[in-house]
């Protein structure tokens, strides 16, 4: 189970930015490059975990949630939405700020309306205020979220969105240091992250 996952995460670098470890992978960062097994691996497992056949769209923020998001939409046949990191100025355009542990910035979502069901999918969440804003936005703009799903989960940004209602489902949870990334936890069922066996 996600097998190609946690081996590349075992062997993905990890460089010093200040204090902060900072593991380079290709789901989080596209680089070196990125393997089509390894995103279809994690779609796969994906379509298992999750009720796609109640979801209108599948919804990414730009940019490296991409490669998932596509995957997952070109095996389903659903539309793919991506919120971008700059305006478009189309009718409906709604603007969010999000602020994460190293940025902050505008997003702007375009093609959502009231009643839409969406699932996200996230390639990292780590303090979780890119998707914390997301959600708020959309729930304010009466877009029901079914699902949010996240590749990777460092720290504890998760539970912000459960304040929310909203119980994200994170695939590997990592701890990331000098020596390397240690896997803590792998997504095993519907409603709870579990230890590995």
């Amino acid at each position: 189970m996600l097998e190609r996952l946690k081996d590349s995460l075992i062997k993905t670098p990890v460089t010093k930015r200040g204090e902060y470890n900072y593991f380079i992978h290709p789901i989080s960062d596209g680089v070196p490059s990125i393997d089509p097994h390894l995103v279809e691996e994690i779609a796969d497992y994906i379509l298992q975990i999750s009720d796609i056949k109640k979801i209108d769209t599948i919804l990414t923020i730009e940019a490296m949630g991409i490669p998932v998001a596509i995957a997952l939409s070109l095996k389903t046949g659903i539309p793919l939405t991506i919120i971008r990191k700059r305006p478009y100025f189309l009718e409906g355009e709604v603007e969010l700020s999000q602020s994460t542990g190293y940025s902050k910035g505008a997003l702007y979502i375009n093609g959502l309306k009231k009643g839409d069901r969406v699932i996200i999918i996230d390639d990292v969440i780590s303090t979780g205020g890119t998707l914390l804003a997301l959600v708020k936005a959309l729930q304010k703009m009466g877009v029901e979220v079914m699902d949010v799903i996240s590749v990777l989960g460092r720290g504890d940004g998760f539970l912000k969105l459960k304040e929310l209602g909203v119980e994200p489902k994170i695939l590997v949870t990592i701890d990331v240091n000098e020596k390397g990334v240690e896997i803590k936890d792998v997504f095993k069922d519907h409603g709870s992250i579990r230890p590995e066996a």
